[in-house]
């Protein structure tokens, strides 16, 4: 099967064209500079030149809190590129992987999981932008395409907050991180890994939403402490604040986790718990991280 990967110049783009490439499948990557997802001439001309039986969508607006004050262009990149892609899509007979996030939902509950059909309530223009593309993909191509749901997101390539972690750890004595907002950590090779797996069973008879997320739950707070144990640093350097010593434009969830049981109708278990997946990555993101040799 040929796949065609969007956004492939991002953090999970370069690792969903990574996975595919070590496994031996023919992927072509595009990144922005490649293809604007939101021009129908030419998305129609990628998949008319690469003729792909499986597109995934890791092209996004992803600024945050920039979207509070740009709504219209986060619009077009989340809601209008989507619906662009699965038109097309529809037309040249392929199926589609589209991303998407935890900020469709209000970001309220208290301990239980988000389930993959719980009503979606956003309360960013982030979070707006994306619920637009899920539901244009829905209404484009509703039986030949998946939606995954990822958050808390970490690589070896971009940045990231475990990035962050790695390099503040080289910097400071003591780190305040957020103690109050709780979700779940997930490497993007995990994700990656998982898209490579779904992918040939998309359509045929997989369809919908899907959550991609690690198992398991933390808080920013306890994520900082297992990075830093992990880096063979003192935890005890890391202190707990809540998200009010840190305002941002755009609201952060206080919890955002997402269950997984939509897993059981493809055939393939969730993602693993988000220690085990920190444990293996941390010693690749040291390794790629460009200010760890600075004094």
């Amino acid at each position: 099967m040929r796949w065609l990967v969007t956004g492939a110049g991002g953090m999970l783009g370069r690792d969903v064209v990574a996975e595919l490439t070590r496994r031996g499948e023919h992927v072509t990557g595009l990144d922005r500079a490649a293809l604007d997802i939101t021009r129908p001439d030419a998305v129609d001309r990628a998949l008319t030149d690469h003729r792909p039986g499986l597109v995934v969508n890791c092209a996004a607006y992803t600024a945050v809190d920039a979207a509070e004050t740009d709504e219209a262009r986060a619009l077009r990149v989340n809601g209008d590129g989507p619906r662009v892609l699965a038109r097309a899509c529809a037309a040249h007979g392929a199926r589609l992987v589209h991303l998407s996030t935890d900020y469709v939902f209000s970001g309220d509950a208290r301990t239980t999981p988000y389930p993959e059909d719980h009503p979606p309530a956003p309360r960013t223009a982030y979070g707006r932008t994306k619920l637009a593309g899920e539901r244009a993909v829905r209404e484009e191509l509703p039986t030949a395409s998946v939606i995954l749901r990822t958050a808390w997101l970490y690589g070896e390539h971009g940045t990231s907050f475990v990035r962050t972690m790695i390099d503040l750890e080289a910097r400071r004595p003591t780190v305040d991180v957020v103690d109050d907002q709780r979700g779940q950590p997930t490497w993007s090779a995990d994700v990656a890994e998982r898209i490579a797996d779904l992918g040939p069973r998309v359509g045929d008879g997989v369809h919908g939403v899907l959550h991609a997320t690690s198992s398991g739950e933390a808080t920013w707070y306890e994520l900082a402490r297992e990075v830093f144990r992990l880096a063979g640093a003192d935890p005890e350097r890391v202190r707990p604040t809540t998200g009010a010593a840190f305002p941002r434009p755009a609201p952060r969830p206080a919890y955002s986790a997402l269950a997984h049981d939509g897993w059981q109708d493809t055939g393939l278990p969730p993602l693993r718990d988000w220690r085990a997946a920190l444990h293996e990555a941390l010693p690749r993101i040291r390794k790629e991280s460009p200010l760890r040799e600075t004094p």
